[in-house]
C-alpha cells in the first residue's frame, strides 16, 4: 500500500502545486482566508471528503475527513498570509499544500485498512491561531495523532516552544479619595508600579521567562488624573510549570498592591494562553524515518522556538509533532522573509511538497497499520503530562 500511495501523489504533484501558487498569489490575512478556505475545500470535495464548514463557529475553518472509526490521523492544514506583510513569508502556502497531499494520499488506501483521515482547517498564524480555540473545546481528544508541517530553511525535527501567557490588568480608581491631593495615586500610578514589580517577580522564577508585548492604555490628557488604566502584555517562560508559579504570583501581587494604592483592580487573559510545545518523541522518530526514506535525508537536531506555538496546548492532549521541511537550496534565505515566501513556489521547493507529502502519508499509514506504535505514542504522552 505505501507503493500505491506514492503513486498516487505523483499524479497530484501539479494540483499540490496550483494550491500552493494560488495560495501564494492571493494572500490573506488570518481569520479571513475565504479564498484560500473555498479554494481547499472545493478540492477536498472533488475527492470526497466529508467537510464540515463554519467549524468551531470560526468563518474560515473547516474540519474535512475521510473513512470512520479510529485510529484518527490529523493533519493540520494552516493558509493564513501573515498580518504585517501580507505574504506568505513563513510559508503556509506550501504548509497547506503539504498537509492536503499528506491527506489526500492517505485517503486514497484507508477503505483497504481502517480508520479516518482528518485534514483541520485552522486559520490565523502558528502563534494565536484558532488550534487554540479548538484545543479548549477538546476537539483533539478523540483524535489519536496530530501532525503539523511546516515549512523553513533547513531540517528539524519537531522541538519545543514557550509557554505564552497574555495578561490584562485593569486598575480603576476609588470614587471615594480626593485626586487632587498628594496621597493620591492614579490607576496609571499602579500599573507604572506594576511593571517595575514584575521585572523582579521575572528573575526570581526563571532565567529564561521574559515580558514583551506591552502596551498601556491610560491618561489622554496629561493634566487629568485618569480614572481607568489598562496593561497588555505577554509573559514567556521555558514550560508550564513555571507559567502556573508565576500567574500565581503576579495575581497576588496585584491583591496586595490594590488596597496599598487605593485601586480596584482586575486580571485576566486577554487571548487564549498557549501551552508549551511537548513533541511526542516515538512519533517524531516515525516521521523522521519516513522523510528518510522518500529521500529527505539531512534532518539537524531538534528546534526549539523563543515563541508560544498554537499548536504546543494540542500536543498535551494527544499526540503531536511540529516538524521543520526545508525547502530552500540558497543558504542566504533567512525564515522568515518575502525571499523565502519565493521559495515556497520555486522548482525545487515542488520537488520537496512532493516528498514531504509521500513522508507524511506514509507516517499514517504506519499508526494504521502498527498498533503497537500508536500504543507507544500514546503511553510517552500519558507519561509526559
Amino acid at each position: 500500500m505505501k507503493q500505491e500511495i506514492i503513486t498516487y501523489l505523483s499524479t497530484l504533484k501539479e494540483e499540490l502545486f496550483q494550491l500552493s501558487y494560488f495560495l501564494y498569489t492571493n494572500p490573506e490575512k488570518s481569520f479571513e482566508e475565504y479564498k484560500a478556505k473555498d479554494y481547499i475545500t472545493n478540492l477536498l470535495k472533488k475527492y470526497n471528503f466529508n467537510i464540515t464548514h463554519n467549524y468551531m463557529n470560526i468563518p474560515t475553518a473547516f474540519y474535512a475527513e475521510y473513512g470512520t472509526g479510529h485510529p484518527k490521523i490529523c493533519y493540520i492544514c494552516k493558509f493564513s498570509a501573515s498580518s504585517f506583510e501580507n505574504t506568505h513569508i513563513y510559508g503556509n502556502n506550501m504548509n497547506c499544500s503539504m498537509s492536503v497531499g499528506a491527506a489526500l494520499g492517505l485517503s486514497k488506501i484507508i477503505s483497504k485498512t481502517k480508520g479516518t483521515v482528518i485534514l483541520l482547517g485552522c486559520p490565523g498564524d502558528d502563534f494565536n491561531g484558532s488550534e487554540l480555540t479548538m484545543a479548549k473545546q477538546g476537539i483533539f481528544e478523540d483524535i489519536d495523532v496530530v501532525i503539523a508541517p511546516h515549512s523553513d530553511v533547513k531540517n528539524f525535527e519537531s522541538g519545543t516552544s514557550m509557554t505564552v501567557m497574555p495578561m490584562q490588568i485593569e486598575y480603576l480608581s476609588n470614587d471615594s479619595i480626593e485626586k487632587n491631593t498628594l496621597n493620591y495615586y492614579s490607576p496609571l500610578d499602579a500599573c507604572l508600579f506594576t511593571f517595575n514589580a514584575l521585572g523582579i517577580l521575572l528573575k526570581n522564577t526563571c532565567n529564561e521567562c521574559s515580558i514583551d508585548g506591552i502596551s498601556i492604555e491610560g491618561a489622554k490628557n496629561p493634566y487629568i488624573y485618569p480614572s481607568y488604566a489598562k496593561a497588555k502584555f505577554y509573559i514567556r517562560t521555558q514550560n508550564d510549570e513555571y507559567a502556573e508559579i508565576l500567574e500565581d504570583k503576579i495575581r497576588n501581587f496585584i491583591k496586595a498592591l490594590s488596597p496599598i494604592l487605593n485601586v480596584k483592580s482586575n486580571i485576566s487573559f486577554f487571548e487564549l494562553p498557549s501551552q508549551s510545545l511537548l513533541t511526542n518523541k516515538a512519533l517524531s522518530r516515525l516521521f523522521e524515518h519516513n522523510l528518510k526514506e522518500s529521500g529527505i535525508i539531512n534532518i539537524d537536531c531538534c528546534k526549539d522556538y523563543k515563541v508560544g506555538l498554537s499548536i504546543g496546548s494540542i500536543s498535551h492532549t494527544t499526540p503531536c509533532i511540529y516538524p521543520s521541511i526545508g525547502i530552500v537550496n540558497d543558504t542566504t534565505v533567512i525564515f522568515p522573509s518575502k525571499e523565502f515566501a519565493e521559495c515556497t513556489v520555486s522548482e525545487f521547493g515542488k520537488e520537496i511538497l512532493l516528498k514531504a507529502c509521500q513522508a507524511l502519508a506514509l507516517t499514517g499509514l504506519d499508526i494504521i497499520e502498527k498498533e503497537e506504535l500508536l500504543r507507544e505514542m500514546t503511553e510517552e504522552l500519558y507519561k509526559n503530562t
